[in-house]
């Protein structure tokens, strides 16, 4: 879930802490991976609703997310959960994640052991992912759901994407662990990579922040966070 200073640049691996169980948490940013409530709650609070899906995608052939920070892949397992149930035939998911440290096979089971709810896409999320994950990891985990994984710094990976995502999910760590993660250049190359009328949602609700998704070219709102944060971001690239 991460961006990182040069000097860090090369390390593959970042050290994980385990608490409470599988809650992973990253010394190195001094945070945990997701909301300690109820991260799987979170995402279908947050990020779900906040670009308002699945209403949005039941139109379209075809429907892109992009995400900042996969970790986990808590997110895209909640999202891949939702899409099959709401699915018709011949769409297509192409979920487009960024990540600088991607986590091995045994992190990400442990991780997503934590919900019975997903096991399904834990399963299947698991048994394709490399041994190795590396450059971009493209994997094809249905007929209908496409997950890539591009390996790497997250605004030269955004800024060499193509300039068609439906909706983001700007999930790095929080903004004052890691303020490169939520900088008004990568904001820029996000809105910049969005179609018209697309949309963002974020967990994030410092000042910074919003200043700089609105500086990049979105309009951007709040909304009540999940489980008593007092507000989040969501926000659309004007027509």
């Amino acid at each position: 879930m991460t961006d990182i200073d040069p000097d860090q640049i090369g390390i593959t691996n970042q050290p994980l802490e385990w608490r409470d169980g599988d809650m992973p948490y990253s010394p190195a940013f001094g945070d945990h991976f997701y909301c300690q409530t109820d991260g799987r709650l979170e995402c279908g609070h947050v990020f779900l609703a906040g670009n308002g899906l699945p209403e949005r995608w039941r139109d379209k052939d075809s429907f892109r997310i992009g995400e900042l920070g996969f970790g986990t892949g808590l997110n895209f397992a909640e999202t891949w959960r939702q899409w099959k149930k709401q699915r018709t035939d011949g769409q297509q998911l192409h979920f487009i994640s960024f990540e600088l440290y991607p986590m091995q096979r045994d992190e990400i089971d442990r991780a997503l052991s934590h919900w019975s709810e997903i096991d399904a896409e834990r399963t299947a999320l698991t048994a394709a992912w490399p041994d190795q994950p590396e450059g971009t990891v493209s994997l094809k985990l249905d007929e209908q759901t496409t997950l890539s994984v591009v390996c790497g710094r997250a605004r030269d990976g955004v800024a060499a994407a193509r300039p068609d995502f439906d909706a983001w999910y700007l999930d790095g760590f929080a903004p004052s662990k890691n303020a490169d993660m939520w900088s008004e250049e990568l904001m820029r190359l996000v809105c910049e990579k969005t179609v018209a009328s697309g949309t963002f949602a974020t967990y994030a609700a410092a000042g910074f922040v919003r200043r700089n998704l609105g500086a990049a070219g979105f309009t951007v709102e709040r909304r009540p966070g999940f489980a008593g944060k007092r507000e989040m971001l969501c926000g659309v690239k004007p027509a």
